[in-house]
């Protein structure tokens, strides 16, 4: 008799921000339009319930038009695992998140996705985010996940908007 012995390997998840009322946030950083002459802004704070929100208002004079929230860590090697897994709660709005391979990095990695007014779990596949710079699409290949310095969360929907995004957890499975 022949038996066949299979063995799962199963990674845990990399856990990059878990979101509670003893979270600081005092190491995501606002990147609004203001940098290239926009009066769009935006904030991120810990809400009573231990979520990380981000919200503001996204104006599209002065040649402007998105606000961003960005959180820097020391790099970290993702090349085995195969989706960011976001917790969150949003307004029904188009959002990106984007990740940098390194800080000094010109482009991002981008993801963009829709929300709901529900909590929800966004499965974002590593594979399919693509290289872009000031909205545009770059001939490079997409991201490989071998090196991750930079995640952050984007709202430029070419239109004036208020914008709400709670989030709960962000990891890597």
């Amino acid at each position: 008799m022949l038996y066949i012995l299979i063995i799962s390997f199963v990674m845990n998840p990399i856990l990059l921000f878990d979101f509670n009322n003893d979270s600081t946030v005092t190491d995501w950083n606002i990147v609004d339009d203001g940098v290239m002459g926009g009066v769009s802004s935006s904030d991120f704070f810990i809400d009573d319930a231990g979520n990380g929100v981000f919200n503001g208002f996204v104006s599209t004079k002065n040649n402007g038009g998105f606000c961003s929230v960005r959180h820097f860590f020391k790099t970290t090697s993702i090349k085995e695992y195969k989706v960011f897994s976001i917790v969150l709660k949003g307004d029904k709005k188009k959002y990106q998140f984007r990740v940098k391979s390194r800080v000094n990095d010109y482009y991002s990695y981008i993801y963009e996705f829709e929300t709901t007014s529900e909590w929800q779990t966004i499965e974002i596949p590593i594979n399919q985010m693509y290289a872009s710079f000031r909205g545009r699409t770059l001939n490079l290949p997409n991201y490989d996940g071998i090196s991750l310095e930079e995640i952050a969360f984007l709202i430029g929907n070419k239109t004036d908007e208020n914008f709400q995004l709670v989030i709960d957890k962000i990891e890597v499975k």
